[in-house]
């Protein structure tokens, strides 16, 4: 498992994802990718585990895609296709998923919310999706689940103009369960966890299929759409110009 994903078993059926790049806020680089596709299929293959509670180290979500890693993957041609296939394996996965935010969660790190159950927030924490920002466009199923989730026009608001909104308008879009106190978020994601997982695990994943079942080929479908059109911008001048400017900073 890579270094810059952590997983452990936090509680009897309840495995823990921790995204663990505490001193670049959590950015997600190809390796970050690749950890957290090999902790979900495992999750996925373990008997033993019947949820996931994934969060972020150092009082941090992510702050989203790592700018140089992902400027190089475009560089070199590969684009997201890693990405992609995190976000593939998170829409899909069959167990119970809580997400624990505190800090940041940026691009990827609000989209990935709209593919987990349940997520629950620490007072502070702030959001953005910054793709036209950046030169780029939504990824993640963004552009299909945040309508049905936030309304067309709050969607609007939030992937077009790419601002840092807080939790009070995260609850509002529908992206959370609940605010709870700065500090406390994994605390409560984690009782909620261990409250799926003990439950029946066969009824519990019918469940969630049948939640999804009037979606999940309309996401499955949206997030190919999104991808190609994203691996497009990324070689585009304004994704280029934005990059550059973000990594001189």
């Amino acid at each position: 498992m890579s270094e810059s994903v952590v997983t452990e078993t936090v509680a009897a059926g309840v495995m823990q994802i921790t995204m663990n790049r505490p001193d670049r806020k959590n950015a997600l680089d190809r390796a970050s990718y690749a950890g957290l596709i090999a902790a979900l299929a495992a999750a996925e293959a373990d008997a033993s585990i019947r949820a996931v509670l994934l969060t972020g180290a150092g009082g941090c979500f992510t702050s989203g895609n790592d700018i140089k890693d992902f400027a190089i993957a475009a560089a070199s041609g590969e684009g997201p296709r890693i990405a992609i296939d995190f976000l593939t394996a998170i829409s899909t996965a069959r167990k119970p998923i809580v997400a624990a935010v505190e800090g940041f969660a940026v691009g990827i790190g609000t989209t990935m919310l709209l593919h987990c159950d349940l997520a629950f927030a620490g007072e502070g924490a702030t959001f953005r999706l910054p793709f036209v920002t950046l030169g780029l466009s939504p990824e993640g199923g963004s552009s299909y689940l945040l309508p049905l989730v936030a309304g067309a026009k709050k969607a609007a608001e939030l992937l077009m103009l790419g601002e840092a909104f807080g939790t009070e308008a995260a609850m509002q879009a529908g992206l959370l369960n609940a605010v709870v106190s700065q500090g406390t978020a994994l605390d409560h994601a984690l009782g909620k966890a261990k409250a799926l997982a003990a439950l029946p695990p066969e009824s519990m994943a019918l469940t969630k299929r049948l939640l999804k079942r009037g979606t999940d080929n309309a996401v499955a479908e949206t997030i190919a759409i999104e991808a190609h059109h994203l691996g497009e911008r990324l070689r585009s001048p304004e994704a280029m110009a934005a990059f550059a400017a973000f990594l001189k900073r």
